[in-house]
């Protein structure tokens, strides 16, 4: 199992990233999970512009989704041909929240994208094992744990602590988990972590590696949430790159 980040930036594209967006292989099975702002041009960058074979949306925020609008060009209208539609595993109001930025004018779009509504629990996508969960955020959001060969990465997509993202995590080879806040500042209660809370729940759930993500580096500090997670954590820490692959 491979995973390369696509785009980590928290919220809004960074001076060198794109919004969330994270690709993961199996199989020769491409799962994409998330299609933030700007990540349609990473993706051309270090997989290839149809190096997707299913979508994972975990929530409806545009630096989680917006680029899934953008794709509707790539394969609606490419030169050979339209392509065939894409499975999307999303929330409730996808579709409508897709067309909806895709096309001032009301427009389906089932003839690029088959949409599969998220619930907790477990399902297959591919080769993978996938179980999701509710988390911790104003919208409707899901971690995401993904199984293949006894190999696990999990995803904390954005949330605030809470239980199920322990559960999810629990003795993952790779936590994938974000870090949009500093401790010691008064943040917006139920919408981010701060880097040592990240940590604390990597430790809680017994990770092998986490991996920091979604840092709002125009407001925060990487040294400083690197330092906050390594005060909660004694495992291996990194804080992920566009480009950077994983290999388990």
């Amino acid at each position: 199992m491979r995973l390369t980040v696509l785009g980590c930036a928290g919220s809004f594209p960074g001076p060198d990233s794109a919004c969330s967006a994270y690709l993961v292989e199996a199989d020769g099975f491409r799962l994409l999970i998330d299609f933030g702002s700007g990540s349609l041009s990473a993706l051309q960058r270090y997989a290839g512009l149809h190096a997707v074979d299913a979508i994972l949306l975990t929530h409806l925020h545009c630096d989680h989704m917006l680029d899934a609008c953008t794709y509707i060009v790539v394969r609606r209208y490419a030169p050979q041909g339209p392509l065939p539609s894409l499975p999307v595993y999303a929330p409730a109001g996808a579709h409508d929240r897709i067309a909806a930025a895709y096309s001032s004018e009301p427009e389906a779009v089932d003839d690029v994208y088959t949409f599969y509504g998220l619930q907790p629990g477990t399902f297959p996508i591919g080769p993978f094992t996938v179980t999701v969960d509710r988390v911790n955020h104003p919208v409707e959001t899901y971690g995401v744990r993904l199984e293949w060969q006894k190999r696990v990465v999990a995803y904390s997509s954005d949330t605030a602590p809470c239980d199920a993202l322990i559960r999810l995590a629990h003795g993952a080879d790779l936590f994938l988990c974000e870090a949009s806040y500093l401790d010691g500042v008064e943040n917006p209660p139920d919408l981010h972590l701060t880097g040592r809370e990240a940590g604390e729940i990597a430790t809680k759930a017994g990770v092998g590696k986490l991996l920091l993500t979604h840092l709002v580096t125009a407001w925060g500090s990487e040294a400083t949430t690197f330092e906050e997670a390594e005060s909660a954590f004694d495992g291996p820490i990194e804080i992920v790159r566009p480009g950077a692959r994983y290999e388990l």
